[in-house]
This record gives structure tokens, C-alpha cells and sequence, in this order.
């Protein structure tokens, strides 16, 4: 299923032994805009033509596990030196040598990743709601089992398989209002994905919308809710089960630092803030150019306030 945006094409790559969907638009410099949990390559659909207008080609894929692209069975098909290989993957697919890298969420994780492994292939970044803090002392599932304790913690929840997709999978439609809403600017009641019993399953207690949320039309939602219905949610959960796999399979990357120009948006209101922080980045990230919190804003940064993040886009990408 693809929803036309105009000026968007799509197609079919082969990289890194799998089938890689691609939204694709504009010419010139390479964008590579890698996407999210739970998301797709829909959620840049406002920054594509934006990007493609300024004089950008802008490939946005779906990554491993979602949408359009191959779903692998295994979970260590999933760990970061995966990921990393199928972003480089697209830049030869459609025959650049070198990009900047765009990324929101996970796809911020990766978006770091490829600029600390692959420094020859992205020679800047941005990324959205997830900064880059380093390699810590420890794996971080691990970490978050003794922060948490007795209490729910969504990635620990999804370390068990099977548990999280079947739950998500009973009822796409209302998994993704819910996971929507709750992340969004627009919750406007208590609602946590920490503060209740181990336990609990994800969705429990948590609240849906009473009114359409002003960034996310009906087709919109029609949109995610087909891709996750068709694609299942396994392979994005898995994402997730690497963690300590992730941390194991990189030891040279204590200290590093990444050299590279950069940019880090986030909303205020973005959760993700909460459990995380942006002060590591300033001395890891030496040449980060700008530093932008989006008043108003959530988790779902480029969809919630796409005109700010296009501005903000722009202006790092021309003074590159």
C-alpha cells in the first residue's frame, strides 16, 4: 500500500541480502532520512518534498522489518551493525558515495551509528528525539532492569519475544491511536509508560484520543495502520532485543566521538527526553551546530511540527 504524496516515487533495492523499500524524491545532494518505532518511511512525507524542492535527492527507506522491506526471522538479524549496513547499502544502490543522514527516533540510533562506523560514507547528521550519549559502562538492557526494579519499563517489557507483537498485533488500529496520542504534544491527561507494575503490558492504562490529533489525519493513520497490519510488529520489536547485543558488538566505540557537522531536534514534550539527556552531546558531538527544542512538540517531532523541522533541516544542510 503507498499513499501518494506528490513528487514521491517508489521502488525495490536489493542491499545487505535483503529487499529494501524506498520512497525516493528530487535531485542533487544525497538526504538519507532514516525513520522510527513505530513508524515508516511515511513518517518524512512532509520533509521529502520540502527537501526535494531545495535542491536534495531524499531517499527515505523503509528500514528492516518494516513496511515494504524484508522482515529477516532472526533477532540478531536485526543488531546495529545490521541497520548500519543497510543504510550504506542504499547510498550504493542509488550510486552516491556519501551522504548526510537524517534520523528520528531509532532511526537517530542508526543515524549516529553510521557516522561512528561509516565516517567515509555520512559526513553529517541530524537526528530527532534520541541524542547521542556514548557508549555506556555497561549493556544498556542491563542498566535498565536495575533503574526500573519493580516497575514497567516498555524496553524491557519488549525483550521477551513473541509477548509485545502479540499484543500490538490483536488490534493494530487502536495500538497506533494509542501509541500516537500518548507520545504526541497533544496528550492533555496523566498517561506513563513507566509508573505502573512490571507486570503490565504496554498498552494497559494508557488512554486513546477523544479527538482527531492535529498533525495525524485519518488517512494518515490508515496508512501506518495497513503497513503494521500487513508487516506484523516482530520485526521492529526486535530492533529493541539487541540492545545488549549492540553494546557487546562494539567495544571501540567507548569514548568515541562523532566529528561529523550535526543537528539535534527534539519536542519538550517528547518522553524520550525524560529517560535521557542532551548534556553528554556537547562534549561527544564537538561539532554540533545547533541545539533545537520544539515548544508544543512531542515524541513524533517531524510529524508534529514538520514546518520548524523543515526550516531547521534546511538551514543546517546549506551551511554545510
Amino acid at each position: 500500500m503507498t499513499t501518494d504524496v506528490a513528487g514521491i516515487t517508489h521502488r525495490q533495492i536489493e542491499t545487505n541480502g535483503i529487499s529494501l523499500h524506498i520512497a525516493e524524491a528530487g535531485a542533487g545532494p544525497l538526504v538519507l532520512l532514516l525513520h522510527g518505532f513505530p513508524e515508516s518511511w511515511y513518517s518524512w512525507r512532509h520533509q521529502m518534498p520540502a527537501l526535494a524542492a531545495a535542491g536534495y535527492h531524499v531517499v527515505a527507506p523503509d528500514q528492516r522489518g518494516y513496511g515494504g522491506t524484508d522482515a529477516p526471522p532472526s533477532i540478531e538479524d536485526y543488531d546495529i551493525l545490521h541497520l548500519v549496513d543497510d543504510a550504506a547499502g542504499v547510498l550504493d544502490a542509488v550510486g552516491e558515495r556519501s551522504a548526510v543522514v537524517v534520523g528520528h527516533d531509532w532511526g537517530s540510533m542508526v543515524a549516529w551509528h553510521c557516522a561512528l562506523l561509516k565516517p567515509d560514507r555520512f559526513h553529517a547528521v541530524a537526528t530527532m528525539s534520541v541524542p547521542y550519549m556514548g557508549r555506556g559502562p555497561m549493556p544498556p538492557v542491563q542498566l535498565m532492569r536495575q533503574m526500573f526494579g519493580n516497575n514497567f519499563f516498555y524496553i524491557i517489557y519488549f525483550q521477551e519475544p513473541d509477548v509485545a507483537e502479540a499484543e500490538f498485533e490483536a488490534d493494530v488500529r487502536r495500538t497506533m491511536r494509542t501509541f500516537l496520542y500518548v507520545a504526541s504534544g497533544d496528550l492533555d491527561e496523566p498517561a506513563s509508560f513507566m509508573n505502573k507494575p512490571a507486570n503490565s503490558t504496554f498498552l494497559q492504562g494508557l488512554p486513546e484520543p477523544k479527538k482527531p490529533l492535529r498533525w495525524l489525519t485519518e488517512a494518515d493513520l490508515d496508512y501506518f495502520v495497513g503497513e503494521f497490519e500487513r508487516s506484523g510488529f516482530r520485526g521492529p520489536v526486535n530492533w529493541y532485543r539487541n540492545l545488549d547485543r549492540n553494546w557487546e558488538l562494539t567495544p571501540e566505540l567507548t569514548d568515541a566521538k562523532v566529528r561529523q557537522p550535526a543537528l539535534f531536534i527534539a519536542g519538550e514534550k517528547d518522553g524520550v527526553m525524560a529517560f535521557t539527556s542532551i548534556e553528554p552531546m556537547k562534549q561527544l558531538v564537538p561539532d554540533l551546530r545547533k541545539l533545537v527544542m520544539i515548544p508544543g512538540a512531542g515524541h513524533w517531532t517531524q510529524q508534529e511540527a514538520p514546518d520548524q523541522v523543515n526550516s531547521e533541516l534546511l538551514a543546517f544542510l546549506k551551511g554545510l
